[in-house]
């Protein structure tokens, strides 16, 4: 027998399912997630043309015999390219049925800019929004403050900022809240005109964006006379990690009033919607860690810091599966143990709880001290590291190598360049990002300004014919030069970046510091 869902349960009743939340433990919510799965598997099994086929070529034939998630773990991983790239569409959605639903469709642009559709149901418009309400009345506080939130996520055909306008629509239509939403989307133009005439009219203003473009905003701002900290701001990040030190300095440049609960960060995909989300723990088990390198070494596997987040498993669950991240949750595309291909590890709270007060946090106390006692959720954490794969993400745009190695085949560049490159983003004294090219000449050819500028001209043509992402920030004047790499020379077989003999490294991923 399975448990009423949640969003059926608790459709409409936010406050109900927070007090849920407070007050069960975590093997209530893990059982939840557990029969859930299970659900999900059955009924992809029954209903989902192309996963029936993608189990009998992997040889599982008696599907009888799951009954149970340690069961489940006999079932064949999917991912993008054994499952997604390799079935029709319309086998891939519920009963095989895609032009007579109703949907939401996201895409991504793709390694060689050929996108991936993902239709979104109404379904996981209401799950979403029903979590945003959860974080923005617990965290943010929206049930005793009017409140003006600014949507500067991308719109267009990309998940993040129309599938935050839905969530926050539904809120505000509600009316529950004293809630306003505008949406200039990423620009920062038109977003730092909302501010100047609207927010002295409401009690708190909620920025939704991606970090590095928030950054640029807050830094526009203040050379225009805003002072940030005369508004009551909090912020809702997506599409990429950030250090503890860009928390600090949203505080103390971007006016967030609470270290803990003035900055989320949500982890997301255009394939599954929003995941997990941080909370005031997972912030206050970060932030612990990254001045405790024991404690770090405990929670963390890795030495670059993750993003670190809370989850509900009934509606995600996660596996961790040689440390890599694994997914199962119903959508437009149902997808049970999808291989997410982030580099991450599951944890549960009892865990994190034990690994904090081994280490001279006495948590309760300490979680009291910080003022954060009252949203204490007993659910299990998931840390994201990286993307497991070569892309480099700037302003949450990813940019794949295929690109740039076709940039650097032109003819007008092959008898100055070998074609070999390593990307890489890296972040100035100011905390703003930027993409860095590193190139190498060919024997006894110079660098020059000229030579610099037919790089350039060739990265842009091709990036703005193959990433549909990119193209959309580049043609926005507030970020146009932000978009377009650093280029950095280098002598012929330099060993640095072009040591002969060996595999070329087209992508360097960034290890920022932890703190």
């Amino acid at each position: 027998m399975y448990p009423i869902p949640l969003i059926q349960q608790f459709r409409g009743s936010a406050p109900k399912l927070l007090d849920l939340l407070s007050e069960r433990d975590e093997e209530y919510w893990i059982r939840r997630g557990e029969a859930e799965a299970l659900r999900l598997f059955h009924e992809m099994v029954r209903r989902v043309p192309a996963y029936r086929l993608f189990l009998r070529e992997y040889g599982v034939k008696n599907m009888g015999f799951i009954r149970s998630v340690d069961d489940m773990k006999e079932i064949p991983i999917i991912s993008k390219d054994n499952y997604l790239l390799k079935y029709p569409l319309e086998q891939l959605c519920w009963d095989g049925n895609f032009k007579s639903r109703q949907f939401i469709i996201s895409s991504t642009s793709g390694s060689t800019g050929q996108p991936f559709y993902f239709p979104r149901s109404s379904a996981q418009d209401e799950q979403f929004g029903l979590t945003a309400e959860l974080c923005l009345r617990a965290y943010f506080g929206i049930d005793k403050k009017t409140t003006l939130f600014i949507n500067c996520f991308a719109l267009g055909v990309w998940i993040g900022g129309m599938f935050v306008y839905q969530a926050t629509k539904h809120i505000a239509e509600r009316g529950q809240y004293g809630f306003s939403i505008i949406t200039p989307g990423a620009d920062k133009t038109e977003t730092l005109k909302a501010v100047k005439n609207l927010a002295g009219k409401v009690d708190q203003i909620i920025i939704g964006g991606y970090g590095p473009l928030i950054k640029d905003l807050i830094d526009e701002g203040i050379a225009q006379g805003i002072h940030w900290g005369k508004y009551d701001m909090k912020y809702l990040f997506a599409a990429e990690g950030f250090t503890e030190g860009f928390r600090t300095y949203m505080q103390t440049q971007g006016g967030a009033t609470e270290i803990y609960g003035g900055t989320i960060n949500i982890y997301g995909t255009a394939d599954l919607g929003a995941m997990a989300h941080e909370t005031p723990l997972s912030i206050f088990a970060r932030r612990s860690a990254v001045n405790d390198s024991s404690l770090y070494s405990k929670l963390f596997q890795y030495q670059r810091i993750p993003t670190f987040c809370q989850y509900i498993p009934e509606l995600y669950y996660f596996e961790e599966i040689e440390g890599r991240l694994v997914c199962s949750s119903p959508g437009g595309i149902p997808l049970v143990r999808y291989d997410l291909k982030d580099v991450g590890q599951v944890h549960k709270y009892g865990e994190v709880i034990k690994i904090l007060n081994g280490h001279g946090i006495i948590a309760e106390k300490d979680m009291r001290r910080a003022g954060i006692m009252h949203n204490i959720w007993k659910l299990p954490f998931v840390s994201v590291f990286e993307r497991n794969d070569f892309t480099v993400s700037i302003y949450s745009v990813n940019i794949y190598p295929e690109s740039i190695r076709k940039a650097f085949e032109s003819p007008k560049l092959r008898d100055a360049l070998t074609g070999k490159f390593t990307m890489e983003v890296n972040f100035d004294e100011h905390h703003n990002q930027f993409l860095e090219i590193h190139v190498e000449l060919r024997q006894d050819v110079a660098s020059s300004n000229s030579l610099l500028e037919e790089i350039h001209a060739s990265i842009i043509e091709w990036l703005s014919k193959e990433n549909s992402e990119w193209k959309d920030f580049y043609e926005r004047d507030d970020i146009r030069e932000k978009m377009i790499p650093r280029i950095t020379f280098w002598e012929y077989q330099d060993p640095k970046y072009f040591k002969p003999g060996g595999k070329q490294k087209w992508v360097k991923k960034e290890k920022h510091s932890v703190s």
